[in-house]
């Protein structure tokens, strides 16, 4: 069965008018700009500031728990990572000047259908795929301790042959690009039958059932999404503020503030397999670290993931033998631990203060300093009239805090309240990314954590009625705009292995550990 979206409209668009498809545009077009100060070097200032206290002092990789971890194991974060690229990309730079957000062309197709994987197909891109057009072509076989199987992606000079370049631009995401690659190539052994088109429908469909019903409950509150459901499905009437006339876009309440929630849910670091070598941080620390874990070149031998570190597809150690009280030593087997994202809080770890060259080439290169000031150029409006907008609870400035969600914050821990920030200027008038996180704070669900050993449950922020919303209803309405997807032409579809197919299945399907998919 042919996928007419993806496969008219994969990958790359042509230049187009942007009035027709691939645009960005606003949710809340007629609410005014937040300013932040007198001048725009007052305004980089104050940003700067409120950037500074968002990151957390230095805190160097670790395998044990530490009070910073939700309940999501780690895969999560680079999962929404490559959602994004499937839906956004847009080249141009709104750091260097002021842009209307309704002349952002955003040149990937509105929709998860995933085009970051497919780019424009076996017939366009056929270096990408077998000779008969069906599989994709993997790249050399990776090592790594206690790891079989695994491949990079096939390369160029070093760079990914891939639908998006962008999801070669660090070790995990890269590595689970290739996992996709191997979902489709599995898939296609299971159902010898199939056409290339039949496959890709079978794969964007389970895709797009994680995204569903296993993604965004993990972020999202519940009572967000059950005000978007009708008898616990999703209904698109449900809607009070994405809508478009033609075809779907991207706003930018959601792309430059509600959906870069991921960011704080980094670790300072992961391990990546058994080997002592793969404890690395997400970048390169001078004098400290001098691996990280950067992209855009030939994974390095020896760093093959293992995935069970980063996704319950098995019973992973949870704590210590120190928490445990039997030794003063950490117990050996901690290191193969299930790692888990950190909380969606105010806090990002102290490697994003210091982008390298090859993800932020111009200043800043302070990641939390680059999101608040893109906001700004962009005319976004502050969280607290946002909120207003959608009939919320408006949160007081005293509850918007800058900090860690830690159940125990010791001495040097404590949240600071955003209005006692750049003397001041950040009251009653938060930044939209920054008060989407702060909300995130007040909404926490004890999740349970796939692990043997340590606490049964933790406490998980989620995004709540601003943010949670946002969110929820950009992802679910790009998939019911999407004529060809799951909630457009089967809403009732659900995987042949049942109902409760996660992200984990998905892996461990890639993997050739799990039931075969028809």
């Amino acid at each position: 069965m042919a996928c007419r979206h993806s496969a008219l409209q994969r990958g790359l668009l042509a230049a187009k008018s942007p009035t027709t498809q691939g645009r960005f545009g606003q949710l809340f077009p007629d609410l005014h700009a937040a300013h932040f100060g007198r001048s725009d070097d007052e305004t980089r200032n104050n940003l700067a500031a409120l950037a500074t206290q968002m990151t957390s002092p230095f805190d160097a990789p670790k395998d044990g728990p530490d009070g910073e971890e939700s309940g999501m194991p780690a895969l999560y974060t680079y999962f929404g990572q490559f959602i994004d690229h499937d839906i956004t990309f847009d080249p141009i730079s709104v750091l260097t000047k002021r842009q209307d957000p309704d002349g952002l062309t955003n040149f990937r197709t509105p929709a998860l259908d995933l085009d970051n994987i497919y780019g424009r197909g076996p017939h366009d891109q056929p270096y990408m795929y077998d000779d008969k057009g069906l599989k994709f072509q993997l790249g050399e076989e990776l090592t790594g301790l206690n790891v079989t199987g695994a491949h990079d992606l096939p390369r160029s000079a070093g760079r990914g042959l891939i639908g998006d370049p962008r999801n070669d631009e660090n070790s995990i995401v890269s590595q689970l690009q290739g996992l996709f690659h191997r979902f489709h190539n599995q898939i296609v052994r299971d159902n010898a039958n199939f056409s290339f088109e039949q496959v890709q429908q079978r794969v964007q469909f389970h895709y797009q059932y994680v995204v569903l019903n296993d993604f965004l409950p993990r972020l999202v509150t519940a009572s967000v999404l059950d005000e978007l459901k009708t008898n616990g499905q999703f209904d698109k009437r449900k809607f009070k503020f994405f809508s478009w006339k033609k075809t779907p876009f991207i706003p930018i309440e959601f792309s430059v503030a509600a959906y870069r929630l991921g960011h704080s849910m980094i670790r300072s670091g992961y391990r990546l397999n058994d080997s002592d070598v793969t404890l690395l941080p997400i970048f390169p620390v001078p004098t400290k670290f001098p691996d990280g874990l950067t992209g855009f070149k030939t994974m390095r031998q020896g760093w093959a993931i293992d995935w069970a570190r980063f996704i319950d597809i098995e019973k992973r150690p949870y704590g210590t033998s120190e928490e445990d009280g039997a030794s003063a030593e950490p117990d050996p087997n901690n290191k193969r631990r299930l790692q888990l994202a950190y909380r969606i809080d105010t806090s990002l770890v102290d490697p994003l203060s210091m982008l390298p060259d090859s993800v932020a080439s111009d200043d800043p290169k302070s990641l939390p300093q680059r999101n608040l000031e893109r906001g700004w150029r962009l005319g976004l409006p502050s969280g607290q009239t946002v909120a207003k907008a959608m009939h919320v609870p408006v949160l007081d400035d005293s509850k918007i805090l800058i900090g860690k969600a830690l159940d125990e914050a010791g001495a040097d821990e404590k949240p600071v309240p955003i209005a006692e920030i750049a003397d001041g200027v950040f009251a009653n008038n938060c930044p939209l990314w920054t008060y989407i996180l702060a909300e995130a704070m007040h909404h926490q669900t004890a999740m349970p954590i796939a692990a043997t050993g340590g606490p049964a449950t933790v406490n998980t922020p989620q995004l709540g009625p601003v943010g949670g919303r946002i969110v929820a209803e950009v992802l679910v309405g790009l998939i019911f705009g999407d004529q060809s997807s799951l909630l457009s032409k089967d809403p009732s579809w659900t995987p042949a292995s049942g109902a409760d197919f996660k992200l984990k299945d998905i892996v461990a399907y890639a993997l050739g550990k799990g039931p075969k998919l028809h």
